[in-house]
């Protein structure tokens, strides 16, 4: 046993299974399902959702913060009773978690499923929120754009993240934030209800992107 896990403490990222095997989580919501698988190379952020689903912390609450060919966002405690019209975003639960940035193993396209968090200017160790997350959509981008977005992100991470082809590629062809790369932490991917997802994303907001017809979470629950 011992050997054993001195080999894999040896392993490089990229030789690790990128998600959990036992852990998927299903949100039912008033536009449909989401099935979430967590990635075993995030280990505190896959921890902190499980244990937030268990407690049912997300029953409940809004998909308060939706902006079109960009994201979907949940989690903000305020929202399980909030009236229309509210502006919300700003309920945690106490805690920020260290961020755990894995590219590019895992990075921003469409499907996946990572903490919001606050600004540089106020969080420049770049903490994730303890409860709130959202689920990437974005768009898709051309070669020169994707070679504009290096610049930005070399600005941005201290040229600690590199597109690699098979980034270029996804971005290209399936969509995504690249710009977030390196910057907030990718935990899960959507592995069933991209559907849904795209049904909230067409919704009708309101001038701070909270949908005028509320879209809640009904239930999470740890399904494996």
């Amino acid at each position: 046993m011992h050997r054993l896990l001195t080999i894999l403490l040896l392993l490089p990222l990229a030789a690790l299974p990128l998600h959990s095997q036992t852990h998927e989580v299903l949100l039912e919501t008033t536009a449909g399902n989401i099935r979430i698988v967590l990635s075993d190379l995030t280990p505190i952020h896959r921890d902190n959702f499980i244990r937030l689903v268990d407690e049912h912390f997300y029953d409940s609450l809004l998909f308060h913060r939706v902006i079109r060919n960009f994201m979907v966002q949940a989690g903000d405690p305020d929202s399980r009773h909030a009236e229309p019209g509210i502006t919300l975003g700003e309920g945690d639960v106490g805690y920020t978690l260290q961020p755990e940035f894995r590219t590019p193993q895992l990075y921003h396209r469409r499907g996946m499923v990572a903490m919001a968090r606050e600004g540089d200017d106020v969080n420049p160790s770049r903490r994730s929120s303890g409860c709130q997350f959202y689920i990437v959509w974005g768009k898709t981008f051309s070669s020169k754009d994707l070679e504009s977005m290096q610049a930005h992100l070399d600005t941005m991470t201290n040229h600690s993240v590199q597109l690699t082809p098979d980034m270029f590629q996804t971005y290209r062809r399936i969509g995504g934030t690249p710009h977030l790369d390196g910057q907030y932490t990718v935990f899960g991917e959507v592995t069933e209800g991209m559907d849904t997802v795209e049904r909230i994303l067409r919704v009708f907001t309101d001038d701070y992107d909270r949908p005028v017809d509320d879209v809640r979470i009904i239930r999470a629950t740890r399904v494996k």
